[in-house]
């Protein structure tokens, strides 16, 4: 009885990981046009104890989200590849994709040039592309659910509805402030 169980849970952890790789490849559709520009953010910040972005213009919180960070979020800042943490301090949106792995994506310039000196002294390679993303794409329906467990790398992650809003409000250059504990 244990083995056909064992055997069962394997096939559907390769079937959903199968799922995921194939998934990871079919960007979604066409990205949202930008908001007006009387509509852009002006500021993001990140509230890591809260759980929650916000979207700011002219100094008014304009829109909030509740997010899911890197599964080490808790544990400080970022400081190399494949710590599972989310960075902490000030960055710019400075690039977006499209046809990311997840719906959407906004590039984070983490790191920045005294993260990398902070590498370079301590050895390890401090890991880059951390973004704010939608859901991996083919796995949109978790959206409800997403925020209840950290998942991410590093990334600040919010639902598909969300991220679409995001990318129309958030223009290239928008500063973004990540608050730690």
């Amino acid at each position: 009885m244990l083995k056909p169980l064992l055997l069962l849970l394997v096939l559907c952890s390769l079937g959903a990981v199968g799922y995921a790789k194939v998934m990871a490849r079919l960007a979604p559709g066409t990205p949202p046009a930008a908001a007006a520009p009387t509509e852009q953010a002006d500021l993001i910040t990140v509230s890591k104890a809260d759980r929650q972005m916000h979207l700011l213009r002219d100094g008014k919180v304009i829109r909030t989200y509740r997010i899911s960070m890197g599964s080490n979020w808790d544990r400080g800042h970022k400081y190399a590849e494949g710590d599972e943490r989310t960075p902490e301090g000030s960055y710019v949106i400075d690039w977006r994709n499209p046809r990311s792995m997840a719906h959407l994506s906004l590039h984070i310039s983490y790191p920045s040039p005294e993260d990398r000196q902070t590498a370079e002294r301590a050895g390890p390679d401090p890991g880059g592309n951390i973004m704010i993303h939608g859901l991996p794409n083919g796995w949109g329906a978790l959206g409800p659910v997403h925020h209840l467990i950290d998942w991410t790398d590093g990334c600040i992650a919010v639902t598909n509805a969300e991220m679409r809003e995001i990318w129309s409000l958030v223009p290239n250059g928008t500063p973004i402030e990540i608050e730690g504990l």
